[in-house]
């Protein structure tokens, strides 16, 4: 009798649904409290205990449902796999954002990241307005990054879950 192995894609697509809708009421929660323009180490912290949860966890959900058994390779490539599922929520979660419930949202990042340089004195005037407006023209390069980023967390994530979770099965 011979067992099916369940799909990694199934599961992928699964837990990354969880962590890109959590993600997403993590952001709708920082917009909320108009926090959403800051890299706060707090925010960013939680964000990534959270990747880690949803993604240790649909690990853990693999194995359970394959029958005990896991390989490195198969946590892999659900850390992977959940982490693009989430990115791309994410992605749309933020054109949404920029595009509708706060247009003027780059332009604010771009004023907040250009200040803290303004007030150290490594930038003029001159500069800032340069850079707010090659930042502005580019900041659609922040997407791709942001899914090879989320992407590469999920394959550590997963590498250091399936490390700890694996379990070959018999030869016998």
């Amino acid at each position: 009798m011979e067992e099916t192995q369940p799909k990694i894609g199934k599961f992928s697509l699964n837990y990354g649904l969880i962590l890109g809708v959590i993600g997403v009421i993590w952001g709708i929660m920082l917009f909320t409290m108009d926090a959403h323009y800051t890299q706060d180490t707090v925010n960013t912290v939680i964000g990534l205990l959270l990747a880690v949860g949803v993604t240790i966890w649909g690990v853990w959900a693999y194995r359970k449902a394959n029958g005990g058994y896991l390989t490195l390779g198969q946590a892999v490539k659900l850390g992977a796999g959940i982490g693009l599922i989430a990115a791309l929520i994410g992605i749309v979660y933020q054109l949404i954002l920029s595009n509708v419930l706060d247009p003027d949202f780059a332009s604010k990042v771009m004023d907040n990241r250009l200040a803290e340089a303004e007030a150290s004195g490594r930038i003029t005037a001159d500069e800032i307005q340069q850079q707010k407006e090659m930042g502005m023209k580019f900041f659609w390069v922040g997407y791709p990054i942001y899914i090879i980023f989320s992407v590469l967390i999920g394959l550590v994530i997963g590498l250091i879950g399936g490390l700890v979770l694996k379990k070959a099965k018999p030869d016998y």
